[in-house]
């Protein structure tokens, strides 16, 4: 059963006011006893007060009880291992917490992008099950609960994404204003956006039609997603306005001052002094705020050019004067004629962004020409990647019907309540992902996001790996998760029949187990824990010991000595192993030193936090 921190901790801050209420009514009263009452009566309203802000009961779960006596490991089940070539992805069966726990040892950092589609807390029997309990409509801190079991895992998730990771929440009305809230408190330094989903073609409900669910993107403030299939592909012209309507003179001087167009030919000439170097140099002392525009500037025979939007405001120039040159003369800067009636400048110019620049230079769109008299470069068809995401989907591609369709296609019954469209993960996949690249789902229901990474592989040549965590309720990691996966990966279902073409990849399950803590004295923990570094190696580094004669791990000083010896009997296995994985521990004589050097064997030591966190 749960147990509300929250309010234990209110009782308690409470009575031991009281007991310093007694104490002082028994004491003999004078001003400072009279002083000591009042600011009680003061902290008893705080206590008792109502706070802005998201404020909500803090639960104790089980899980919770269990990890502050057990040591969580991870345990191999070798029979169900999938080996089909590709990435070495991963399917971990245990509570999620313990799961994100022993990712802090492996993946701190390093996760590039964690899809989740957690419990709704429609209030609807088995949506949110809470400490084996269903969570209903009834239940007085519904609310409470599902925030505080989403809280915990949220700040795991926090220490594993990685700095430009990005991560992504399915969630529907009945939790997304209480999740906005959480998510921009534990990712206060990254970008909280909401994007609705249509999902259905209407549902009724409480006298609204609901059509739509919502995905909580979590991202860096300067992401730049990739292209996604329904929004790219429209062509369009590669220069863009060389002006800057968001910044003003007075927050970029250095890039506020004059560009001078010969009027016959139409060329850039020169520029005039920056507004920064105006002020160094002592020819302009009044604020910068005040400073003036002066078309009079311009040398005989050319037009001065201001940095003013077409709308007629001042701005400042994106470029600042070197840049501005040096692209020119490369013929990336366009000069037009003026049309806007609001901008008092005889000539308009444009740029190329850095983007083109690097398609151009990576030979992507292509050079086909210059402009007249002119050292601007005419270019191929330039289309536009379509890397802004759209904070409303519509494609009936994401109705939930379709996930429902796709799952009883590889059953051939309905085994699995509401799981997402296939293309729906991909697009968010496909937004969010360069090809090589972590992804980390720990709600991992019927298995939709393995299944999307190994399809986006297939289709644009990706080595993405994943790694999905669930638990077992109902079997479903065993006989949903898991079989999916390895229907999809294999080509055939359970009862052997065909379903699809294979995907090149592999798939280990492991499974969370726990180690009690005792009063035992560190070594012996270590010798019981030792027996669990194998796979948090393997997941670490997405490899596969078993079979795989090029890798290696040795733990033990006798594991050592027992690897040289075997291989310097067998010359064919010592040739063959090109890494190996040694315990921080393991110390090596000169001996064993000399041969793994003479054999080229890189060596990675483990890391210790492996063991020295696993008894915290």
């Amino acid at each position: 059963m749960s147990t509300n921190i929250s309010k234990l901790h209110r009782e308690d801050l409470l009575d031991k006011i009281r007991q310093i209420r007694t104490y002082i009514a028994s004491a003999q009263r004078d001003q400072n006893t009279g002083n000591l009452l009042q600011y009680l009566d003061e902290l008893v309203k705080d206590v008792k007060g109502k706070k802005y802000g998201l404020v909500f009961e803090q639960h104790r779960e089980a899980i919770d009880e269990t990890l502050e006596t057990h040591v969580p490991v991870l345990t191999e089940q070798p029979d169900l291992f999938i080996d089909n070539g590709g990435q070495m992805n991963f399917l971990i069966e245990g509570d999620n917490l313990a799961s994100l726990q022993l990712l802090e040892k492996t993946h701190k950092g390093k996760i590039d992008v964690i899809y989740i589609d957690p419990p709704y807390n429609t209030g609807k029997k088995d949506d949110f099950t809470y400490d084996d309990k269903s969570i209903d409509e009834n239940d007085t801190y519904i609310h409470s609960k599902w925030l505080s079991f989403i809280q915990t895992r949220l700040i795991s998730a926090r220490k594993l994404l990685s700095k430009r990771g990005v991560m992504a929440i399915s969630i529907g009305y009945q939790e997304i204003n209480d999740l906005m809230l959480l998510c921009n408190e534990i990712f206060d330094s990254r970008q909280v956006t909401n994007v609705t989903v249509q999902t259905s073609g209407g549902k009724p409900n409480g006298g609204f039609t609901l059509m739509h669910e919502y995905l909580v993107f979590i991202t860096p403030k300067d992401f730049t997603p990739k292209a996604m299939t329904f929004t790219g592909g429209n062509s369009r012209s590669p220069f863009e306005g060389l002006t800057l309507s968001t910044f003003y003179k007075t927050n970029r001087p250095n890039q506020t001052y004059p560009i001078f167009i010969d009027r016959k030919t139409k060329h850039i000439v020169g520029v005039g002094k920056t507004l920064a170097e105006r002020v160094k140099d002592g020819s302009y002392i009044g604020e910068l705020a005040d400073f003036n525009y002066d078309f009079d500037e311009a040398p005989e025979g050319t037009a001065a050019l201001w940095p003013i939007s077409n709308k007629g405001a001042e701005c400042v120039w994106r470029l600042i004067p070197e840049r501005l040159l040096s692209d020119w003369e490369k013929g990336y800067i366009k000069v037009s004629v003026n049309k806007s009636k609001n901008n008092p400048n005889e000539y308009s110019l444009q740029y190329l962004p850095e983007g083109v620049i690097q398609k151009i230079e990576s030979g992507e769109l292509l050079i086909i020409g210059k402009e007249d008299n002119m050292p601007t470069l005419l270019l191929g068809e330039n289309k536009t990647e379509g890397n802004e995401i759209p904070t409303i989907w519509t494609e009936k591609e994401f109705h939930t019907v379709k996930g429902t369709t796709a799952l009883k296609e590889i059953f051939k019954t309905n085994v699995f309540s509401y799981p997402k469209p296939l293309e729906f993960i991909i697009e968010i996949i496909k937004a969010t992902t360069a090809k090589q690249c972590t992804i980390l789902d720990f709600f991992a229901g019927s298995g939709t996001t393995g299944q999307a990474v190994m399809e986006l592989n297939l289709q644009d040549g990706g080595k993405r790996r994943f790694i999905l965590c669930t638990n077992n309720e109902n079997n479903i990691c065993r006989d949903v998760t898991y079989e999916r996966l390895k229907t999809v990966i294999t080509g055939k279902r359970k009862d052997g029949s065909e379903y699809s073409e294979k995907y090149p990849a592999s798939l280990k399950y492991y499974k969370v187990e726990f180690v009690p803590i005792t009063d035992k004295v560190y070594y012996e923990y270590a010798d019981e824990l030792l027996q669990h570094v194998r796979e948090l190696v393997e997941l670490e580094n997405g490899i596969n010991f078993t079979g795989n004669s090029e890798i290696a791990i040795v733990l033990t000083d006798d594991e050592m000595a027992q690897f040289v010896d075997t291989h310097s009997r067998d010359a064919a296995r010592h040739v063959s192993t090109k890494t190996l994985y040694r315990g921080h521990n393991v110390l090596l004589s000169a001996e064993q030193e000399a041969f793994i050097a003479a054999h080229g064997i890189r060596v990675n030591i483990i890391p210790d936090y492996y063991y020295n966190e696993m008894t915290k």
